[in-house]
């Protein structure tokens, strides 16, 4: 393989390892890669899923509006810093993307970039991944017949490593002396506890990490002795131990390696909560989540539904942005709701003048939402089979409402009668969102026959490795 063929392996090869790695631990995801490999190269662009797309005029600006003013400053920032030290070059700022990039005497420019979902917990552990993805590339882009498919390993299955050097970036700012607890072990042991069921019956309650120079200072209900305390790698007994302070506001102590005891103090700042809540929970430090986990590994969702699309419809519609604020906070409410009580249900938000009338369970008045009282009521009302009819200003007129409509050539068998009925509905009637809630979760927006939020599986789009682009032939759009 001649060297040329060998480097644009390596770029496929990271690029295709952070793809898939991200894809498990967020969604579908897309990455792209901007990069000059020496000094005076052109700029390149590996951008195989379109990610960058939009973005043109930004990136002119960025890198050929000023002339080379960007590769001098680099030269400069270079010769000032000890041989192969990754400099963090500055976030372009693209819009709904998340970008690490940085510059070294031997690469001598790149910037990653992926999507920012809407429903993470933090951006953190994502730029740990491309600073991982970094690392790599400079090794194996100048490594000759370096064995490149380890990075790829390494890049897929890189999840809880992201989440452990995370906090260790913040350890590092915010203790004052070096941490003693070892990270990874620390966040297998949670996975692994997390899967443990203890009479049929998933963990609950909170286990939380701290700093063993700092236990002295909270206050416990109950102290295990120093010789009986057990280690934290003891699965089920810490499983067991968790059933003293599940539904409470009790917490399991650890130092890392063993159960302190129990405490009702508030987790301090600086430790490491696990959040068990069933089948799932999530891991935070201090008041902010750093990622969820189920499924024995670790995500980035908050597994609440953001609504994004929703929201755009009703700022899009003729409503005072006053109402439409407060229809789309009274609407997440209730789908909040029914996703943590894991069950299914369907809003119709008629923005109609004068509403439809569904065939249900019509409320004469109205009862409005804005009003605290009706709150409860109303998600209660979703458990009931049937859609609940929703008006512009707030106001249930119904509940237990029958869809219907004429077929659609687009339905879907495998979603169930809520979703086609919500399909065919809407696509018979204008002005109409429906809202669906399935029980496992997912939320479908539906407008005109469409559901506007539906997930698009990222695919490969190509058999074999594409041929890099200079930057000027993409942003004169050029295809891969």
């Amino acid at each position: 393989m001649n060297d040329a063929s060998y480097k644009k392996l390596c770029i496929d090869n990271i690029l295709n390892g952070v793809t898939e790695g991200l894809s498990k631990y967020s969604g579908p995801t897309r990455v792209a890669l901007i990069f000059a490999a020496s000094p005076d190269d052109s700029v390149s662009i590996f951008d195989p899923q379109g990610l960058l797309r939009g973005h043109e005029s930004k990136l002119e600006d960025i890198f050929f509006a000023n002339g080379d003013q960007w590769r001098s400053r680099i030269k400069e920032n270079i010769l000032s810093q000890p041989q192969n030290f990754l400099i963090l070059e500055n976030d372009l700022e693209l819009s709904g993307l998340i970008a690490y990039g940085g510059s070294t005497s031997d690469f001598f420019y790149q910037m990653w970039f992926t999507e920012h979902h809407p429903d993470m917990c933090s951006i953190c552990p994502t730029e740990r991944w491309l600073e991982q993805a970094s690392s790599l590339l400079v090794h194996d882009y100048n490594t000759p017949n370096a064995p490149i498919n380890s990075s790829d390993y390494v890049l897929k299955n890189y999840s809880l490593q992201a989440v452990a050097d995370h906090i260790v970036d913040v350890w590092d700012k915010f203790l004052e002396v070096d941490y003693v607890i070892q990270i990874p072990p620390m966040l297998n042991n949670i996975l692994n506890i997390s899967k443990t069921r203890e009479e049929g019956a998933w963990a609950r309650g909170v286990l939380f990490f701290a700093d063993p120079r700092k236990i002295a200072q909270l206050s416990f209900l109950i102290k295990i002795q120093k010789h009986e305390r057990p280690m934290v790698s003891n699965v089920k007994h810490i499983r067991k131990l968790l059933v003293a302070v599940e539904r409470s506001n009790r917490k399991l102590v650890s130092d890392g390696k063993t159960i302190i005891g129990i405490t009702d103090s508030p987790v301090p700042e600086s430790a490491i909560a696990a959040v068990f809540k069933g089948d799932y929970g999530f891991l935070r430090m201090g008041n902010e989540k750093i990622a969820s986990f189920f499924d024995g590994s670790f995500h980035s969702t908050t597994r609440e539904a953001k609504l994004v699309e929703l929201e755009e419809l009703l700022l899009d519609s003729n409503m005072e942005t006053q109402a439409s604020t407060s229809l789309f906070r009274v609407v997440s409410h209730l789908v909040h709701k029914a996703g943590h009580a894991r069950h299914g249900c369907t809003l119709v938000i008629d923005l109609n003048i004068t509403p439809l009338r569904l065939s249900g369970h019509v409320l004469e008045p109205p009862i409005s939402l804005l009003e605290p009282q009706n709150i409860d009521l109303v998600c209660s009302l979703l458990r009931i089979d049937g859609a609940i009819h929703l008006t512009s200003d707030a106001r249930i007129h119904g509940f237990g409402c029958l869809l219907d409509g004429n077929t659609v050539t687009w339905e879907n068998m495998a979603r169930g009668a809520r979703y086609n009925s919500a399909l065919r509905f809407s696509a018979a009637n204008r002005r109409i969102i429906v809202v669906v809630v399935s029980a496992d979760r997912p939320v479908s927006i539906i407008y005109n026959g469409i559901e506007i939020n539906a997930f698009r599986q990222w695919q490969p789009v190509y058999d074999y490795t594409p041929e890099l682009l200079s930057l000027k032939q993409y942003l004169n759009g050029a295809l891969l």
